[in-house]
């Protein structure tokens, strides 16, 4: 006779990392019951050494940790965007980029945020400062039942129901399992669903720097032959750099002795913030696009990096599981209120078609500009930098592209209006 369950609810979500913890969040406003299960303990992602990398929260995700009580633990750790500058290659044509020259795209938030106080284009905040926040605001939410570590071993589906089996041999049990377990996701290898992608040859370079000079809220995407070179604003005169390199290089310099990385820094980086000097560990990311040929079966819906992972060079990976997990608990949440079943196909369904067209869109895009900008072909430089001073001059354009890249365009789910979902 097989044990009852440790939890016996409406929502278990395989992976609680920023995604499934920002979906259990969602779903316990929706009138759901959530457990939540991850192999580490979750507190242990906290330290600086598990994960480098920061992100940019675009500005309809805020809107989203605000309605779900992220933001007031977040924002202390935060650093507005206020402009974003996009340039091809070596603007001044040396060696250092040395800030933005004439073939730069400007996104200003005053295009479409007027006043001092405005929405800015997006948020940065280092990934532990947002596992932080998340962890916080999940401690203040009885209805999630966290599960950690705990490693899931593989599930069942039964006619109203699936079960999530753990390697210690305990089960959850709920209507719907959700998996936000990352691009080699064990839940959907287990359904079986096939993707399509590549890898690019390429690592990001990820590391915290200090500079002289305030960056004044502005991103800086640099076009190298190499790939893109993020230099992405954080609080008190420091940035994260997303620095994209063949494998091979990306490694030497992950592991390179402080005077050659300084030296490398220097190269890409430029002057125009003064002096600069890294802080902390470096980390090396392989990049490559993945992309599920299906985001639902029967009882089971994918979330995040389960779903597609793509090139970071948009700054859009966790915003994209951050949509997802909008449109999920809102789609699941009102079937609920209309007696639906909410692990059903046709319930499913409609997050799939909600969430397909913009993630292929997106990760056409990054696939493309990627390929298009990684290389020092001079026909094609030229025709880059034309397009990129076309696009400048283009008002609607550059407005279109910030609300695109802000979730805004099409028809975003209540949280990334900042709508709750227990709201009447």
């Amino acid at each position: 006779m097989m044990k009852s369950a440790e939890f016996d609810g409406d929502v278990v979500i395989a992976g609680g990392g920023l995604a499934g913890m920002t979906l259990a969040l969602a779903m316990d406003q929706a009138g759901l019951s959530v457990a939540l299960v991850d192999a580490l303990e979750i507190e242990d992602q906290l330290a600086p050494s598990f994960d480098g990398r920061a992100s940019a929260l675009a500005y309809t995700s805020w809107r989203m940790f605000e309605a779900l009580g992220v933001a007031e633990y977040l924002k202390p750790h935060t650093q507005r965007i206020e402009h974003i500058l996009v340039c091809d290659g070596r603007p001044y044509g040396g060696d250092k980029p040395g800030g933005p020259g004439p073939n730069t795209l400007h996104f200003d938030r005053r295009e479409i945020s007027e006043g001092d106080d405005g929405e800015p284009l997006g948020w940065m905040a280092e990934n532990r400062h947002s596992r932080f926040a998340l962890i916080q605001a999940i401690k203040a939410r009885p209805g999630i039942k966290v599960f950690a570590p705990a490693r899931a071993e593989r599930h069942e589906k039964r006619g109203d129901g699936v079960d999530l089996f753990l390697e210690d041999g305990r089960y959850l049990s709920g209507q719907l399992l959700v998996a936000c377990d990352g691009k080699f996701s064990r839940r959907r290898q287990q359904e079986g669903i096939r993707t399509a992608g590549w890898q690019y040859g390429q690592k990001g370079l990820v590391a915290t720097v200090r500079h002289a000079e305030p960056h004044k809220g502005v991103a800086y995407e640099y076009f190298l032959p190499s790939g893109p070179f993020a230099i992405l604003p954080l609080p008190d005169n420091r940035a994260s750099l997303v620095w994209t390199e063949p494998n091979a290089i990306a490694d030497a310099l992950k592991d390179a002795p402080e005077a050659v990385f300084q030296e490398e820094l220097e190269n890409r980086f430029g002057d125009f913030l003064g002096d600069v000097r890294p802080e902390g560990p470096r980390f090396a990311y392989p990049l490559g696009l993945r992309y599920a040929e299906r985001f639902c079966e029967e009882r089971v819906a994918f979330v995040g990096d389960a779903a597609r992972g793509i090139h970071p060079l948009a700054g859009q990976g966790f915003n994209l599981g951050i949509r997802d997990a909008a449109a999920l608990a809102e789609v699941v949440g009102e079937a609920r209120r209309v007696g639906l079943d909410i692990g059903a196909l046709i319930t499913l369904r409609r997050y799939e078609e909600w969430r397909k067209f913009d993630s292929a869109m997106l990760a056409a895009g990054t696939d493309v500009f990627n390929r298009l900008f990684s290389n020092d072909i001079e026909p094609i430089r030229q025709l880059r930098g034309l397009g990129l001073s076309l696009v400048n001059k283009i008002g609607p354009a550059r407005r279109f592209f910030m609300r695109q890249a802000g979730g805004e365009t099409g028809d975003p789910p209540r949280l990334l209006k900042g709508q709750r979902l227990d709201a009447a």
